[in-house]
């Protein structure tokens, strides 16, 4: 990465720890030189609007997965069927064990805070877990959730963000997507959905469902929650935040087919996707290879500009002179670059970057992308 970093700080005018995301190591030290090192904490962000199902597809997990030691962060009490005795509670985070072994937690303060004093308990030994669920409010935006794992240096080290989860109430997500922008910023960030409350509902009405869902968050997996336990265990193993799996784990990100198994809406990979909705997908295509220097000016740019608005996005580069994909991926102002698998043999070798962002200026941004594929 040192070379990559070198090349990108050059080709962005400013620090990299600025626009960067986690490379994890999958290990981390630990302070006694003589333990053997301990892989970082995998989290993932459930979220979705109020009665969407969220908890009942947690307490399925968790009732499918009894090898898990699982920590549940939530804002409040009550909502996974506590069972145990309350352990000594902290400034940042309270804790109850649960009669299935698993933790339940309540943010007192900064989310950041709580994270570290888990990350501590367990470091100490008063906590056992190898695993984290945040359970947010319905009203909740996910970005300060996210952003948490990347700001934050000691969580960063700590923590691997592992996917984005969305509830949606299949019966009122469309009064939700109308009434409330916090619910379509939640499709936005989404790195799965999964519809509850279908049961009754007609194929055209799910279609329409899928089809505006899609036109939020064009590349999102779409699907109803699963019952079959290593279904489960999948939903919550999704390496979303991985860099180097960034593309693999995307389906259908560089084809013009649909990763949900549901319906969708159809129309042009590489078009600009609007809607009554201001969060919508822009994709970029370059059927070529690019220079990494004015990519990078050109992210640089974007970011200045839109950072506020892009909710997401990730790329995949074709990089003049390099045999590797240069992949990447951000929130807001968050991003960051790494070198992935070689590209194969016969493979086409073009350029791709999905944003989902907030009234973006689609030509604006169109034309620093031309001028970056020169």
């Amino acid at each position: 990465m040192t070379g990559l970093h070198a090349t990108l700080r050059a080709a962005l005018r400013s620090p990299l720890s600025n626009y960067r995301l986690p490379l994890p190591d999958r290990t981390m030290p630990s302070a006694n030189p003589l333990a053997i090192p301990r892989p970082p904490i995998r989290a993932t962000i459930l979220t979705g609007f109020l009665g969407a199902g969220k908890t009942t597809l947690l307490n399925r997990y968790l009732a499918t997965q009894p090898a898990r030691r699982v920590a549940v962060l939530e804002n409040e009490f009550g909502a996974v069927g506590i069972d145990g005795g309350l352990i000594a509670g902290s400034p940042a985070v309270e804790v109850v064990e649960l009669a299935n072994g698993c933790i339940c937690c309540s943010v007192r303060g900064e989310l950041s805070a709580a994270l570290t004093d888990l990350a501590d308990r367990r470091d100490r030994g008063a906590l056992d877990f190898d695993q984290l669920v945040i359970e947010t409010t319905g009203l909740a935006d996910p970005a300060p959730v996210a952003q948490a794992f990347f700001v934050d240096e000691g969580v960063r080290e700590r923590y691997e963000l592992d996917g984005i989860l969305v509830v949606v109430d299949a019966v009122h997500a469309e009064r939700q997507l109308n009434e409330n922008r916090v619910a379509a910023a939640q499709i936005g960030f989404a790195d799965r959905v999964l519809l509850t409350k279908t049961e009754g509902l007609g194929a055209d009405t799910l279609a329409a469902l899928e089809a505006r869902l899609a036109r939020i968050n064009l590349r999102v997996p779409v699907a109803l929650v699963p019952s079959k336990p290593a279904e489960l265990a999948a939903l919550f193993a999704l390496d979303a935040f991985v860099l180097s799996d960034v593309v693999e784990q995307s389906p259908g990100f560089l084809t013009k087919e649909s990763p949900s198994g549901l319906s969708r809406g159809g129309g042009d990979f590489r078009s600009f996707v609007r809607h009554d909705d201001d969060i919508a997908s822009l994709v970029l295509h370059h059927p070529g290879e690019v220079d990494v220097g004015l990519m990078g000016s050109f992210v640089e740019e974007l970011l200045l500009k839109n950072g506020n608005d892009m909710l997401r996005y990730k790329g995949i580069l074709a990089v003049r002179g390099e045999a590797r994909r240069l992949v990447f991926q951000g929130v807001h102002r968050i991003t960051g670059f790494d070198y992935g698998r070689d590209w194969a043999d016969g493979e086409a070798r073009e350029t791709t970057i999905v944003i989902i962002g907030r009234r973006l200026d689609e030509a604006a941004i169109r034309a620093g992308f031309q001028l970056a594929c020169r």
